[in-house]
């Protein structure tokens, strides 16, 4: 059972990583150049917007056919997206996939979450951040091959046969409580809070791209963003099954990890967007190399998460994971923006270890926060709120400091090499190693000088903002885990929802 959720998993994390390395060729066919960011934007916005209603969906009408039902969709869209004929088809059908994506996470995530009980669940991260890192080194590569010997169509149909295993083991293997709301579904939430969630998305991937930062369309989004999620708090508190109850939110465990895996998945997808950059263009890595790179960092966050889980369920405590986690991370950021054009592939690799390991401490350990302070009839929504945050820590991560290294590209070839450097990069900071090598030598070696420096700043303001998650670390209270023995029932003390924070009966799979 475990084996076809990870399958699942594997659906939704491996698609994107997948998807980059086929574009070209995508383009080549289809045409739509223009249109050509909406592959990837489509896909993102429908996972982000769906991935809350995924969760009340599955705590209202049971988590086993819910979740089977966003298996189906992504199956659907993945199809279709294999057999589109047109860049607008292949959008529109990314987008179904990604509508169907939004359900894979926080269900396997939901379903642990009611089988397990969380002072077991570690033994479960190792296997998690395994996934995790196939899906980012595997990713491009599986891509990269199955569009050069198959066709770019076959990176949408592979995931058929690998969809096709996990719908039939968890039919006839999973076995969950069967449940019926009497309830509502609550639709004007859904939607306020949809439209919330693309304006906000849409503003990370449109600012200082499409429009500047200062345009009547980027404004626009974020008055029209403030507004939904405005009314959408207002309407919350009023009906009788909201899709994302605000009452979660009172107890403090579960507002920091939130806030905690916002900020990880703020450094953490910011980063690792600009150190692929730095590899190839500083340090000269071919683009398969650039990610084999990442091992190290990646191998570091496999290893912490098997030894995090290990502890956590021998002893029961995690409080410690989140403040060592911080710590290594803001190091590793700092590390790394000690990076210049002298930095050796061995040493950016001991830095990109030690921001691994303290991912490893983190990536999991906050959802098993997060799933321990909700009570069990919230467990979807729970797992989809901490989904979701840290999925729009990421959108928000990617654009503002990609909005900093732009800027520090463009100043520091402006400073070198004067206009010829305005022309290098107008339109974007971002030069292929195919086209760096056309560049005359002096301009080259501008650019590098210029990536170099972008790439600090990167990482330097990556590591000021991880301060905040490391202090916030300090606050999170150990709760006795569910399944761990409890001394007391006293609650927090805080008056941040006591039932929240008491183990409660773990639903078992009959």
């Amino acid at each position: 059972m475990i084996f076809a959720l990870m399958i699942a998993m594997l659906l939704a994390m491996l698609d994107n990583m997948i998807v980059g390395t086929a574009m070209p060729t995508i383009v080549g066919e289809l045409g739509g150049l223009d249109h050509l960011s909406w592959v990837v934007t489509a896909y993102a916005l429908a996972t982000a917007a769906s991935t809350p209603i995924w969760g009340k969906l599955g705590d209202m009408y049971g988590r086993k056919g819910i979740f089977l039902t966003s298996i189906a969709v992504f199956l659907l869209g993945s199809a279709l997206s294999g057999m589109a004929q047109s860049m607008g088809q292949l959008i529109g059908f990314r987008a179904l996939q990604g509508l169907g994506a939004g359900g894979l996470m926080v269900g396997v995530m939901a379903i642990i979450g009611d089988l397990v009980p969380p002072r077991e669940r570690g033994r479960y991260q190792g296997i998690m951040a395994g996934v995790m890192a196939v899906a980012m080194i595997g990713g491009p590569l599986v891509g990269g091959t199955l569009t050069d010997h198959l066709g770019w169509r076959w990176i949408f149909y592979i995931n058929l046969p690998l969809g096709a295993v996990a719908l039939f083991a968890i039919s006839a293997v999973l076995h969950l409580p069967k449940k019926r709301a009497e309830g509502r579904i609550d639709y004007a939430g859904a939607a306020l809070l949809t439209v919330g969630i693309t304006a906000l998305v849409l503003i990370t991937t449109w600012g200082g791209n499409e429009y500047a930062w200062g345009s009547a369309q980027i404004i626009g989004l974020g008055a029209l963003g403030v507004v939904s999620l405005a009314v959408f708090l207002y309407v919350e508190q009023r009906v009788a099954e909201p899709v994302l109850p605000l009452h979660i939110f009172r107890n403090r465990n579960f507002t920091l990890v939130t806030a905690i895996g916002f900020l990880t998945g703020f450094v953490m997808f910011g980063s690792t967007t600009f150190l692929p950059l730095y590899q190839q263009t500083v340090q000269g890595a071919s683009a398969t190399n650039s990610g084999l790179l990442l091992l190290p960092m990646l191998l570091g966050m496999l290893v912490v998460s098997l030894v995090a889980g290990r502890v956590t369920t021998q002893t029961g405590k995690y409080k410690v994971f989140p403040i060592v986690g911080g710590f290594l991370i803001l190091a590793g950021m700092f590390l790394l923006s000690l990076m210049d054009t002298e930095t050796t592939r061995f040493t950016s690799g001991v830095y990109m270890a030690v921001l691994g390991m303290g991912m490893g401490c983190l990536m999991q350990t906050t959802m098993l926060v997060a799933q321990n302070s909700v009570e069990m009839k919230d467990m979807g929504v729970g797992s989809s709120s901490a989904t979701l945050f840290r999925t729009l820590g990421g959108s928000f991560g990617v654009a503002i400091l990609g909005a900093l290294f732009t800027s520090q590209v463009r100043d520091t070839m402006a400073e070198r090499v004067g206009s010829k450097g305005a022309a290098v990069t107008s339109g974007s900071a971002q030069l292929d190693p195919a086209s760096l090598k056309l560049l005359p030598p002096a301009i080259r070696d501008a650019y590098t000088h210029a990536v170099a420096s972008g790439a600090h700043q990167v990482f330097l303001w990556g590591a000021l903002i991880s301060i905040v998650g490391f202090v916030a670390a300090w606050f999170v209270k150990e709760v006795p885990l569910r399944g761990a023995a409890v001394k007391s029932s006293d609650g927090d003390g805080d008056g941040n929802g006591d039932a929240a924070d008491r183990p409660a009966p773990v639903v078992e799979a009959v």
